[in-house]
């Protein structure tokens, strides 16, 4: 268990965070959560001791181990698999098994392990200092952006790996969907505090938001009463009968607390412009055939056609194409063979991972908005770089001096200026948190163009995605499904029994499981888990209904009270304290029931989960 006591961090006079407590318990999966620049990864440094605090203190016991994924990559093995085992602890340095299997679930082949970890991109040796990371099996785990630099298929698996992650956790993560099957708490920097609850983001964004209602609310309410009196004072100031009763009401003027109007905080407003599509056919691509090695083309007789108002999901493992066929239908690339043609009416907007380089460092924020479309008055990109969170000065910031994530803003109000009837999207949730993406997930969502976007992030798949373009065996073919079709259709290979974690050398006397059986029998646990997890489901939705009526009722209790204590109704007082107390009594019943309902429920998703991880080694 670690806790911090009244920590207090700021910058150059901005306040990050103001003497917030916190604890995390033993076994507790956290979700970090809180706009960009609030203060998260500046939390985790001063966890690691790379930053400390103007003020307050953190506590951990004595020998308490955290584990952090290192930025600098610096190797000193011939092998990623012996660099991957100088993370195991000192009793187990010769369980190479161990780090096998991590390095296979986070996309090492076996060929992989045996080749220098120079060699790879810094995407696949940031994964390396991952999986030491976790094989060192620390008291506290802390991830900060895992999603980054993982593929769909990696994802899925540290996803299940961390679910049955058997110390403490800490996450930061954009990808609420992976958050949410991940946390048992979610942990909030807000408004300069922090809060804690025990569940999802859901639930801790609907109490945010409850809680502000309420405090709005009884702030209103308050601010009539103080004018009220306010103005039975100055009438009555003057008049020497009513002296005792304008004395009263100004002890109470003076006791009534002023309660401030909480600020307006900043969020990304994403909106599309679109540009009206005529035509029937929108894009056709036949026969697409490209490779850097001209013996192993990435894409190879790849064709597709695409109407209006379509919305395709690109997805597969890092390094298959991916971003290559985007760069192809987008007129990046051309094909070594094949042809792409678009119809003359359409006009396509693209986001691609490499496009933050095009950004121009003598320029400001405005000026590359301004610059965007011959239509952009300066008006105009204020408005959108006030969209982007540049307001005001920050807009004259130059490119030179912007974060990665701010260039990626930058590089989406440069798309929002553009009238498209084409989105072709790479990645775009990438540097943005995790409010940023839910904003990006919505303009999506009502852009009615044709959207082509490359993505690991799987509530995107799910929320957007009505085909599939998937990479997958050593090929690409398109699927016509949504996401979830997919995955109850066909799959990925690695959970199939395609894993490309290393494979015991079989004895030929067991009989091999056909891949037919296999997606058979994964298909009756899937349906096992299901019959058993939803009872459970529902005892959670229940008690959770039961805590939300239990604090309404609280919260009318409440406002009952503050009424008798301000009219002076002295019978009713004992009846309303002894009500709050037995209210508030219940509601901390019902969480310690929830705490136990979730356990139950992760105690049984993990029985299934290592059943369809023993079925796919067999």
């Amino acid at each position: 268990m670690i806790s911090a006591e009244n920590l207090t961090k700021s910058y150059g006079g901005q306040v990050l965070f103001d003497a917030v407590s916190f604890q995390i318990n033993s076994r507790e999966r956290v979700g970090l959560v809180g706009r960009n620049g609030h203060g998260k990864t500046t939390l985790f440094k001063i966890i690691i001791g790379e930053e400390h605090p103007d003020s307050g203190a953190l506590n951990l016991p004595k020998n308490y181990r955290i584990g952090h994924v290192a930025q600098h990559i610096r190797f000193a093995e011939e092998t990623v698999l012996k660099e991957g085992m100088r993370g195991l602890p000192e009793e187990e340095k010769d369980h190479h098994w161990k780090v096998e299997k991590v390095l296979a679930g986070l996309g090492f082949s076996e060929v992989d392990m045996a080749r220098p970890p120079e060699v790879f991109s810094g995407g696949y040796q940031v994964r390396l200092n991952l999986a030491k990371v976790l094989v060192s099996e620390p008291d506290l785990l802390l991830l900060d952006e895992p999603t980054n630099y993982l593929d769909i298929t990696s994802i899925r698996w540290i996803e299940s790996f961390l679910t049955t992650w058997p110390r403490e956790l800490l996450l930061i993560t954009h990808d609420r969907g992976f958050m949410d099957k991940v946390v048992t708490h979610t942990l909030a920097i807000h408004r300069k505090k922090i809060r804690k609850v025990i569940g999802n983001t859901e639930k801790l964004y609907a109490q945010i938001a409850q809680e502000e209602e309420i405090y709005e609310k009884t702030r209103q309410n308050d601010e009539r009463k103080r004018k009220e009196v306010e103005q039975f004072i100055n009438r009555f100031r003057a008049k020497a009968r009513l002296a005792n009763l304008v004395q009263s009401r100004v002890k109470t003027l003076e006791k009534m607390e002023k309660k401030e109007k909480l600020e307006g905080i900043r969020s990304l407003d994403f909106s599309f412009r679109e540009k009206p599509f005529p035509g029937r056919q929108v894009m056709t691509a036949e026969n697409l055939r490209f490779g850097y090695d001209p013996a192993r083309p990435l894409i190879d007789d790849f064709s597709i056609s695409v109407g209006p108002g379509e919305r395709i999901g690109v997805v597969g493992k890092n390094g298959k194409g991916k971003t290559t066929l985007l760069k192809l239908l987008s007129d990046t690339l051309k094909p070594q063979s094949g042809q792409v043609r678009w119809n003359p009416n359409v006009a396509r907007g693209t986001f691609e991972q490499t496009n933050i380089s095009h950004l121009v460092d003598e320029r400001t924020v405005e000026e590359e908005i301004r610059l965007s479309h011959p239509d952009v008055d300066r008006q105009k990109a204020r408005n959108i770089c006030g969209a982007m969170m540049f307001q005001g000065e920050s807009a004259l910031k130059k490119i030179s001096v912007l974060s990665g994530g701010e260039k990626s803003r930058v590089m989406l109000g440069k798309l929002l200026v553009t009238p498209v009837n084409v989105l072709l999207l790479d990645e775009p949730t990438n540097h943005l948190d995790m409010d940023a993406a839910d904003e990006l997930l919505g303009a999506i969502d009502d852009f009615s163009g044709v959207v082509i976007m490359v993505t690991h992030n799987e509530m995107f798949l799910h929320a957007v995605a009505r085909r599939l373009i998937v990479f997958q065996r050593d090929g690409v073919d398109v699927f016509n499904g949504t996401y979830e079709e997919f995955l109850e259709k066909r799959g990925w290979e690695e959970e199939a029994g395609e894993s490309t974690e290393p494979r015991k050398t079989a004895d030929p006397a067991e009989t091999k499981i056909s891949r037919k059986d296999l997606r058979r029998l994964r298909s009756e646990i899937i349906a096992q888990r299901s019959k058993a997890l939803k009872p459970i489901e529902k005892e959670i939705r229940k008690t959770e209904d039961r805590i939300e009526a239990r604090e309404k009722e609280l919260e009318q209790l409440n406002a009952d009270m503050q009424s008798a204590t301000q009219t002076g109704d002295g019978e009713r007082i004992p009846a309303l304290g002894q009500s709050i107390h037995a209210c508030q009594s219940d509601i901390d019943r019902l969480f310690e029931d929830l705490e136990i309902q979730t356990e139950r429920l992760d105690a049984e998703r993990v029985q299934f989960d290592q059943q369809i991880l023993e079925l796919a080694s067999s």
